[in-house]
């Protein structure tokens, strides 16, 4: 990357202060571009989900490796539940959505606990582990909660045979014009679900796997405690990346948990964080992180900044970070403070090899917690900092009620936050489409075919406010 007419910046600036200038372009199609990450993680676009106990959990993971990214279990997980994660994720599907089912004399009640919980918002009933109905919340509509489920579901059903391609598979679903169907094994067994947009995102995005074909996911373990012992039981449950998390990470205790976690002699790629400084990101490297996460109070949950003063904005700080780890022949992640595709685009260009994502996908099904609906219909999911209070009396639960009071009069971060579903972008993969759409086309207008021809050639120039102020669509018109 380099500054429009050579014009290094005086100040630190964050995504809103800079701009891409368009560059000669032999890439014809924003398609011709590959997103594919080089840092080793395996990922096939340039997304990971934020280890926050609000918006990484199971479906989460599941859902975005099917796109090519990569979910990051949080640190303060029970171990028992972490490997539960990882063998359902692991045991997923690669290509069809995972079914909601339920036998045919479950209640509207139990499908409407449901049915909210996978973003194709459908659920399949299902006898001798075939798929005999299909039961929507329409169907659930004005209907007696205790009523079975063989009495309102849709017993016409399309179904799709194993392995069937996505052209054929949107085809049949057109021209029945059905929304999904359950897909089935040639002995007639429920393997999942494909539905329209399924189908034609299954050409688009190419799934994060492993080298037995299986999704992929990542795990966070603290700088705290048995480092040693958790990453090594950790690898042994089949994660596939290893994220040593602390708020402050240039730190004595981050380095001595890198150390911890190489005696373990795990081989998958380490990430620590978090920093914003060259010396930090070559103090992590030198312990032995392969990849440095960057970012101290840009997230939407953080009041770091507001409480300490400590940070840094962020577009400067991942390009230090991403300058000094290019040095050492390692890569940075981006980590927070992405709230538009253009900041997702920016981070990318600075340098680093991927951007986390927090607070931006706690809005949607995918994100664990409950669904709750508002006084104006508006359907929410609570999300909360890791550094707050609620998170605070998770990971100390386990202490005896001094201690957690204690503890709890020090927090940072917000304790419960309304993060409201987008109605036109209420899933995950949404989302996803809307940010690679735009990571896309930047790397187009940089002529770049490939994420490290993107970082190489792309031109940033400096803004006003009023400058970005105008680049902001008006959808209300003047």
């Amino acid at each position: 990357m380099q500054f429009l007419d050579g014009r290094e910046p005086t100040v630190d600036l964050t995504y809103d202060d800079v701009f891409m200038v368009p560059q000669h372009s032999s890439v014809g199609s924003r398609y011709d571009v590959d997103l594919s990450t080089s840092d080793g993680t395996g990922t096939t676009i340039p997304l990971v989900v934020a280890n926050m106990t609000a918006v990484s959990g199971r479906r989460m993971a599941e859902t975005v490796a099917r796109r090519g990214a990569m979910a990051v279990i949080p640190q303060d997980i029970p171990l028992d539940v972490v490997e539960s994660v990882v063998s359902t994720v692991k045991g997923a599907d690669p290509i069809y959505d995972t079914a909601l089912t339920l036998p045919s004399q479950a209640t509207v009640g139990d499908a409407m606990a449901l049915l909210h919980k996978r973003a194709h918002a459908a659920l399949m009933v299902v006898d001798g582990g075939r798929p005999v109905g299909i039961v929507t919340e329409a169907d659930c509509a004005g209907v007696d909660r205790f009523t079975q489920l063989a009495r309102v579901m849709t017993t016409e059903l399309i179904t799709l045979p194993s392995g069937v391609d996505a052209r054929k598979a949107f085809d049949v679903l057109a021209a029945s014009r059905h929304r999904l169907a359950p897909v089935v094994s040639h002995e007639g067994a429920l393997v999942g679900v494909f539905t329209k947009i399924g189908a034609l995102r299954s050409t688009l995005y190419a799934p994060a796997l492993d080298g037995q074909g299986r999704l992929r996911l990542a795990a966070a373990i603290g700088v705290n405690g048995d480092v040693e012992g958790k990453a090594r039981t950790l690898a042994q449950m089949g994660v596939d990346a290893l994220v040593v998390d602390t708020a402050h990470g240039h730190q004595d205790r981050m380095l001595a948990a890198l150390a911890a976690v190489r005696r373990a002699g795990v081989d998958v790629p380490m990430i620590a964080g978090n920093v914003v400084s060259a010396a930090g990101t070559r103090d992590l490297i030198e312990a032995g992180a392969d990849i440095v996460k960057v970012g101290v109070g840009p997230g939407a949950m953080c009041t770091t900044r507001m409480m300490t003063g400590v940070g840094r904005p962020q577009f400067s700080a991942v390009m230090a970070c991403a300058e000094e780890a290019a040095k050492h022949g390692a890569h940075v992640w981006a980590d927070g403070g992405v709230r538009h595709p253009r900041d997702v685009a920016l981070a990318l260009a600075a340098g680093a090899s991927q951007v986390m994502i927090g607070s931006w996908f706690a809005g949607t099904y995918e994100s664990p917690g409950d669904l709750h609906v508002d006084a104006d219909g508006r359907r929410y999911k609570e999300s909360f900092g890791m550094a707050s209070a609620r998170a605070v009396a998770h990971r100390t639960a386990s202490d005896d009620t001094f201690e957690q009071a204690r503890k709890g009069l020090y927090e940072e971060g917000i304790s419960s936050s309304r993060m409201y579903l987008d109605p036109a972008r209420p899933g995950v993969e949404d989302l996803i489409d809307l940010i690679c759409a735009g990571v896309r086309s930047s790397c187009t207008y940089a002529g770049a075919a490939t994420l490290s021809e993107f970082t190489e050639r792309a031109v940033v120039g400096l803004q006003s406010a009023a400058g970005f102020h105008e680049g902001r669509p008006l959808p209300s018109g003047w």
